[in-house]
């Protein structure tokens, strides 16, 4: 595990070397252990080490044999053992155990063909010093990250784009006219990110550099295979193994792993499969509010499946003290809550270990979430003819409130657009309401409708389920995952994202993932083998905070109210409605915790990366 970044240009009037070492410092949180650089007259390179394989080995920037080719990789490839033996047998010379010098040989013997030999998440980019070529790549998933610039003829590239803050040839922008993207998703939906000229590489995509020439492209898609032939108990069963294997892979490391523990089913599973195999700490977070706190029913799951836990209790005070650090790890603005208490067991694990093994991805694989079950009811009505949809959706939005109104009035539209993270936090008519400027931008569904085009010829839940993993978990739940553990220095490995758990995943049937009364149905059946039926039971809640109830609360109503009406805020919004959403909230007359705390977490993010830097 580590961070990386590197740039390539022709100019020559400032010092590379200086240059790279001050990008590679900026994210040296990414990998504390050991610092690596690399320069000639064409590419800079950096790297920063968090020693998991091979600890005395493994340095990068590292070199084939010949040392035509450098290499910088940021993530695990959990089969490197296999693709080592084999690429042995081909002649490669190895030099250490470490999981990086794969990918060196690898390439050279398959090329862009590797990719799809991996199992693990990884970003990494491969110098061609023969050529002055680049190659880089990221897992299937999106679960490491990778971001690049490209402007006149200059290429960035790393592992956070703060790194590119320290380059004299980045011109630092803001990527302005999404601000209506974020308010309804609270993310940006696709490659762009708030920094102008500065993209995501998508999942599952490959880039190459080459002569001032930039191409991208896709190397792996998930395409469902629903298999029809098997029983609920048989699926339950094949989950169980194919699991079970993946967390006992994951747990691969010549340094302790530990565990992330809620009370929800994931991180329970994941913390039984561990135990089976070796005496393993969870670690755990909860609030002194105690009816927002999980800690209660983690600790009574750690004693009944005989698991260390250590937890922590965070306060208020604590929680919006360190908004501003989380926000500049996140490189973007992400108001997500449970990014905060994230940051916070992730701080409590790094005491004691290096690697956590989380939960992420259970749902979007296996259909965790509640409003997949919205699906149900539409299966038939959605084979009414559109129009008359259409006339029952419109004479019914025209009528007082009654029961299946909100029904026909979503009926009228398609998936795409009846997506729930569409506006996830604001409607799209609400920006005009708070933004200063109108952006003439484009509807949410604008950016979600190709995706949902990409799978139209399977279910509704099935659909769902592809656009959560190609959108809302790639640009939020892997994001923070990521970014609060390295924040930390810490490694999380999430063993439901792992190509095999994915290969089964994509045959089960929906009745089997989503029924009317329950979510992750084959799922939980699985868990139910090793867990307490209670544990296995346990209805999605996600990462609870109090953060409704506290912003309710007089002293940080009153610094959220000086924020919305200080200079940042006026650039952007219109201040007196933002206040009117405040003030509502405390008086009771409203639930707008998510709209206040979007809006906050932006103007904190700007003032980091455009005001303070």
């Amino acid at each position: 595990m580590c961070g990386f970044t590197g740039f390539s240009t022709a100019d020559t009037s400032f010092d590379h070397q200086a240059v790279i070492k001050a990008m590679s410092d900026a994210i040296a949180h990414r990998g504390p252990d050991s610092e690596g650089l690399f320069s000639d007259e064409r590419v800079s390179l950096g790297f920063r080490r968090l020693s998991i394989i091979d600890l005395e080995n493994g340095a990068q920037p590292m070199y084939n044999e010949d040392g035509s080719l450098v290499l910088c990789f940021n993530g695990e490839i959990y089969n490197h053992g296999e693709l080592r033996a084999e690429l042995k047998a081909a002649g490669h010379i190895f030099r250490n155990r470490a999981d990086s010098e794969v990918l060196l040989h690898g390439y050279e013997e398959w090329g862009e063909g590797l990719l799809n030999r991996l199992r693990g998440m990884f970003a990494f980019v491969i110098y061609d010093r023969k050529t002055g070529g680049l190659f880089a790549a990221r897992d299937i998933f999106g679960i490491k990250p990778f971001y690049y610039y490209h402007k006149g003829g200059v290429f960035l590239f790393g592992s956070e784009i703060k790194s590119f803050l320290h380059h004299p040839q980045f011109v630092k922008e803001l990527n302005e006219e999404m601000l209506p993207q974020y308010l309804c998703f609270e993310y940006l939906p696709n490659e762009e990110t708030f920094f102008r000229d500065v993209f995501k590489l998508p999942a599952a995509h490959c880039l190459a550099w080459e002569g001032g020439k930039l191409t991208v492209r896709r190397y792996f898609s998930i395409e469902y295979r629903i298999d029809h032939s098997k029983t609920l108990g048989q699926w339950s069963d094949e989950i169980a193994g194919v699991f079970r294997e993946s967390c006992k892979t994951h747990m691969i490391a010549d340094v302790e792993v530990g565990c992330f523990l809620s009370s929800g089913v994931d991180s329970s599973y994941v913390t039984q499969e561990m135990a089976r195999e070796l005496p393993v700490k969870s670690f755990s977070l909860g609030y002194a509010e105690e009816k927002y706190s999980e800690l209660r029913n983690a600790q009574e799951l750690s004693k009944i499946i005989d698991v260390e836990n250590f937890s922590r209790k965070i306060t208020a005070k604590e929680f919006f003290d360190a908004t501003p650090t989380i926000q500049y790890h996140m490189d973007e603005p992400l108001p997500n809550p449970s990014a905060v208490p994230l940051y916070f067991v992730a701080q409590e694990a790094r005491k004691q270990v290096k690697v956590v093994l989380s939960g992420e991805g259970a749902d979007e694989l296996f259909g965790g979430y509640r409003y997949y079950q919205e699906c149900i009811p539409y299966q038939k009505y959605m084979k009414v003819p559109r129009f008359l949809r259409l006339l029952l959706g419109n004479i019914a939005e025209k009528l007082p409130a009654f029961h299946g109104r909100r029904f026909l009035m979503r009926g009228r539209s398609p998936l795409s657009v009846r997506y729930i993270r569409n506006n996830y936090v604001y409607n799209f008519s609400e920006c005009k309401d708070i933004l200063k400027k109108d952006y003439h931008a484009k509807t949410p569904d604008y950016y979600t409708k190709p995706v949902f085009d990409r799978i139209t010829n399977e279910d509704e839940i099935t659909q769902m389920q592809y656009a959560d993993m190609q959108v809302w978990m790639l640009y939020d739940i892997l994001q923070k995952a990521d970014k609060m553990s390295m924040a930390n220095s810490l490694e999380l490995r999430v063993p439901f994202l792992d190509r095999r758990v994915l290969e089964t995943a994509l045959k089960i049937p929906s009745e089997y993932r989503v029924t009317k009364d329950e979510t992750k149905l084959a799922l939980r059946r699985a868990a139910l083998k090793s867990l307490p039926e209670k544990t296995a039971d346990m209805p999605k809640i996600g990462f609870l905070t109090p953060l409704n109830d506290w912003l309710r609360q007089d002293e940080y109503y009153q610094m959220i109210r000086a924020a919305f009406n200080g200079e940042t805020a006026g650039r952007f919004f219109q201040t007196q409605n933002i206040t009117r959403l405040l003030d509502d909230h405390k008086a009771g007359k409203a639930h707008n915790m998510k709209k206040i705390w979007s809006v906050y977490c932006f103007i904190v993010w700007y003032e980091e990366f455009f005001v303070k830097r």
